[in-house]
């Protein structure tokens, strides 16, 4: 870090305390903010993290429906987002409404919904998910004749070829995770043929057959440090990388792709986490109504895993 750097981290530590905040930085924010964050992971590993703590302000970096995220499981804390307009493209491909539609047309299905997605939406779901419990959850429901899956249809194939379960999905994607090729996989592993390549169920299904693992950031995080293999090839957003890196010394990490980074998660930036807790802007609230619906969806997600 340069000097300027390490005085703007030293005002952020010193105005958190002032504030009694807790800095969150999902896995894939720029390496200066997750540096100066109290947890990293992913998005409900961190609101998990920041129900349990006793500060009263949360500064969420990350995408917008992970703030919302954090206000459902601590409505009594202030979450407030360093840049509000980071959005997630894939949340944003479902709407409320869109997914009541999809309902009626499946009026006997279990509507199950990955936490990529906004409060309205979660607010409409039987059951919550994230991609290292989907599969679980999607278990946990052979009963059920028919499962409405929400919004990733990637995902949604991964689970459904893992469950052997037909699943009711959505046309939504991950624009960021679809930009890693079985191509770039191909040619990494040429480079490096010893690596273990691990991937994110968000990526095309063509990428998730050429991976030795198919893991969450968190799981990737845990497999790299656990798994005897010196090399990996990663295939998600760059910014695990350097999480990865500074976890695991000893160990090489490879970018699957290049075009692998999104735009919205790298809009946070130490300045703008510094005017958030000067300004305590701007504020992310889920109302009450809303809040207890998606909190039952969540709760029950929770009671499986």
């Amino acid at each position: 870090m340069i000097k300027e750097d390490k005085l703007l981290a030293a005002k952020i530590k010193e105005l958190k305390k002032k504030r009694n905040a807790v800095i969150l930085a999902h896995n894939y924010q720029l390496p200066e903010v997750q540096d100066i964050a109290d947890f990293r992971g992913d998005s409900l590993e961190l609101s998990r993290a920041a129900a349990k703590t006793s500060a009263e302000v949360i500064v969420f970096c990350g995408v917008y429906f992970m703030a919302e995220t954090a206000s459902i499981l601590s409505p009594e804390k202030m979450v407030i987002m360093p840049d509000v307009s980071a959005g997630c493209p894939m949340a944003n491909m479902m709407s409320a409404e869109e997914l009541r539609k999809l309902k009626k047309e499946h009026p006997g299905a279990v509507t199950v919904g990955y936490v990529n997605t906004s409060a309205a939406v979660k607010a409409e779901l039987d059951y919550c998910c994230t991609s290292t419990n989907a599969v679980t959850v999607v278990n946990f429901l052979k009963n059920e004749k028919e499962i409405i899956f929400v919004p990733d249809k990637y995902l949604a194939d991964y689970v459904s070829k893992k469950t052997g379960r037909k699943l009711i999905s959505w046309h939504g994607f991950c624009p960021t995770h679809v930009k890693i090729l079985p191509e770039d996989l191909k040619r990494e592993k040429k480079f490096h043929p010893l690596a273990k390549v691990m991937v994110h169920p968000e990526c095309l299904p063509q990428v998730v057959a050429l991976a030795d693992a198919v893991l969450s950031t968190s799981q990737m995080a845990k497999f790299a440090r656990e798994d005897p293999a010196k090399e990996f090839i990663v295939g998600t957003e760059a910014g695990l990388i350097y999480r990865l890196k500074q976890d695991n010394p000893g160990k090489e990490f490879y970018l699957a792709s290049e075009r692998a980074v999104c735009p919205n998660m790298k809009r946070t930036t130490q300045e703008k986490v510094l005017w958030a807790l000067e300004e305590l802007k701007e504020e992310v609230k889920v109302s009450r109504e809303i809040r207890q619906k998606a909190l039952l969806a969540i709760e029950r997600m929770l009671k499986i895993v």
